[in-house]
């Protein structure tokens, strides 16, 4: 089966040996530990007694690898080494790991205390910088004030900074203050889009009818008290203390340039604490009491023998068992090489629930049709198929990322075969330039039809793997019936539509089968409809319902024809894809033959064949997604399943290999 058989897992054991066997239940990474947070506090476990309680050290943990992830963060943006297209994971083994650890841990730590530092000191330069240049531009103004700035009066006379509109006439503001306060003297400073500035002047007593007179101009007063010294003098001390600041801030980027070499095994650090952290945790969802501790959980039933040789080599109690029938299961997904990559596409919707089947095997061979025929051009299959190709030789991806692009791969398979079936080769491109540059007519053939001149062609065989794909699902929903015990409902609700659909094609397009095919259609049709009309409501109660569930399950019908008709999305794509190459290869003759044309037609082509992949193999990829979440799934599938999460290794840098597993991604 695709869906891994599962088993519940129950084991007591000593705290003595509690260690060294969560180390080695971590690097054998087949068993999920449920948390027992809730059992804590039914009665019958004893809370007084019994305690699961290491949040001190996860926090400890937590905030060690906080200051780790800050030092990779902080020599990652220093290093000037070239960056891998697809970052993957070192390989080691796991005693050479232990030995790394133990060997470079003390000068490891130094450099993350060195690169915290640095960092630090970097940002809080960066933030008094922004400070300085701030008070910068809000002294620029003043710029000219030959008045110190934290004078604000003399015994005698008191000085006033203020801003007003630009709009403002300054000889009547002048000639206003004057006349209310005839000692003082007023003086424009600067002025810019929004506002003027102003000092003003004048003895103590005439303060008071001063800013009377500027009441009118909306006059704000500016205080600049705790600036020492001439807006020009603080300025300048200002400018030097920002170069001071950036010499800094130059040592402590280059201190982050001078770690790069150290920062492997700053990331075997994180790994490293990482583990430990998911280990303190793991305590932590474990019940213990002085003298044992007890977990319970799940594991595949395939890895049985390795985890009983585990808890019999350390002699604790344990019990595997089935799980209960309506039980909430983890969910393990197992397929073979071909279709495992496309457990990405089942992964985005939702893994199978308990009682589902995986659809991956089902789904596998339509999604490989479906974004073939919508890109459908062979030399886009060949560069597509050879780039993942390339990522795959040369990087060790794993998970979704691997899985995602050996899809691709597989796919630019099938757009190859799409391609060369309708003659798609670039578009026309070989084409258009054998009649541009050697007004030759040169044409590649397709092996089957050229959908640009026969799209009603395409579109029925759009249609048909429609139908072909709708009725893989009526028949995986048939035998899920069938295994939960309900033939009858395999018969009545999928068996009967099968009779009125495959009727109603034979009747409207059986004739070029043969003369009777019509005749025989019209009697499927029949049987199937009168079939759901009787059957369709049979859970119904009352003789009403029963009537008006039979002709609600025969309005089904609907649904079924704007299902198939939703395949014409092949159809359209498929179309696009030569159609937006031949615009731009006809873009790219239109400077005709020689060495401008010639130059004209490349970089058009180049960025036509760029700009077409991209777009419709995000377009073939998006709805060919679509047609299995709605049309596919919607037969038959539910969904709602808990991916299975083993206490493992969860590391982001190395990958510690398992003996005789080194391969497994």
């Amino acid at each position: 089966m695709a869906v891994v058989e599962m088993r519940k897992l129950t084991v007591i054991g000593l705290n003595s040996s509690r260690t060294p066997f969560i180390h080695e239940l971590m690097h054998l990474g087949v068993v999920e530990i449920n948390s027992q947070e809730g059992a804590i506090s039914d009665e019958e476990w004893m809370p007084d007694i019994f305690r699961t309680s290491n949040s001190a050290d996860v926090s400890r943990l937590e905030a060690d690898i906080a200051r780790v992830s800050t030092a990779l963060e902080a020599i990652g943006k220093y290093d000037t080494a070239k960056k891998p297209l697809f970052r993957t994971r070192k390989e080691l083994i796991r005693e050479d790991f232990a030995e790394l650890m133990d060997s470079t841990k003390t000068e490891t730590e130094l450099s993350v205390d060195k690169a915290v530092g640095a960092y630090k000191g970097i940002a809080d330069g960066q933030s008094e910088i922004n400070r300085l240049r701030s008070l910068i531009a809000g002294l620029k103004p003043w710029e000219m004030l030959d008045i110190p700035l934290e004078m604000n009066e003399t015994e005698y006379a008191a000085v006033v900074l203020g801003v007003a509109s630009a709009k403002t006439d300054t000889a009547k503001l002048m000639t206003d203050v004057l006349e209310a306060a005839p000692s003082a003297i007023v003086q424009e400073i600067s002025k810019d889009k929004q506002q003027k500035y102003y000092s003003i002047i004048c003895l103590k007593e005439e303060k008071e009818q001063a800013f009377e007179a500027l009441r009118p101009y909306n006059f704000s007063a500016v205080a600049l008290t705790d600036q020492k010294g001439t807006a020009a003098e603080a300025m300048h001390r200002y400018e030097k203390n920002i170069e001071e600041i950036e010499k800094s801030i130059a040592e402590n980027e280059e201190v982050l340039k001078a770690l790069a070499p150290a920062r492997e095994n700053i990331e075997f650090l994180y790994d490293s604490l990482m583990m430990r952290r998911d280990r303190a945790r793991v305590v932590g969802d474990m019940v213990s009491t002085e003298m044992v501790f007890y977990f319970d959980g799940w594991m595949p039933a395939r890895a049985q023998a390795e985890v009983e040789a585990l808890l019999k080599e350390y002699e604790f109690y344990y019990d595997i068992q089935e799980p209960d029938p309506d039980e909430e299961v983890p969910v393990l997904l197992n397929n073979n090489s071909v279709v495992t990559p496309f457990e990405a596409v089942t992964g985005m919707y939702s893994l199978p629930g308990r009682h589902d089947v995986d659809p991956t095997k089902f789904l596998a061979p339509f999604y490989f049709l479906f974004f073939g025929l919508m890109l459908s051009d062979a030399a886009y299959g060949i560069i597509l198929t050879t780039l993942c190709a390339i990522i795959l030789k040369k990087y060790k991806l794993e998970g979704t990322t691997y899985r995602m692009i050996k899809m691709f791969m597989f796919c630019g398979i099938s757009t190859f075969m799409w391609g060369a079936l309708f003659g798609g080769w670039f578009g026309n491109f070989f084409t258009v330039a054998a009649k541009t540059f050697f007004n030759k007519d040169f044409v590649i053939k397709p092996l089957w039809f050229d959908p640009l001149s026969e799209p009603m062609k395409l579109l029925v065989v759009s249609l048909i793997l429609g139908g072909v794909h709708i009725f893989v699902g009526m028949a995986i929903q048939a035998y899920l019936y069938i295994k939960e015990g309900h033939p009858l409902d395999a018969l009545f609700d999928i068996g009967l539509w099968y009779v009125l659909l495959i009727g109603i094609v034979l009747f409207g397009f059986g004739g070029s089968l043969g003369a009777g095919a019509p005749g025989v259609g019209k009697i499927m049709m029949i049987v199937g409809a009168v079939g759901i009309l009787v059957t369709g409501g049979r859970k119904k109660k009352g003789i009403f319902g029963k009537i008006t569930g039979g002709f609600g399950s025969l309005y089904g019908i609907t649904s079924y024809l704007s299902d198939v008709l939703s395949y014409s999305r092949l159809l359209a794509l498929g179309l696009a894809t030569g159609v937006v190459a031949q615009v731009f290869n006809t873009l790219g003759s239109l400077a005709g033959g020689g060495i401008a044309g010639c130059i004209l037609l490349i970089v058009v082509f180049l960025f036509g064949t760029v700009f077409n992949i991209a777009i419709n193999a995000l377009g073939a990829f998006v709805h060919s997604c679509r047609l299995q979440y709605v049309e596919f799934f919607g037969r038959f599938y539910t969904g709602g399943g808990r991916p299975f999460a083993p206490f493992e290794r969860k590391t982001k840098y190395i990958k510690i290999l398992k003996e005789g597993n080194d391969n497994v991604r």
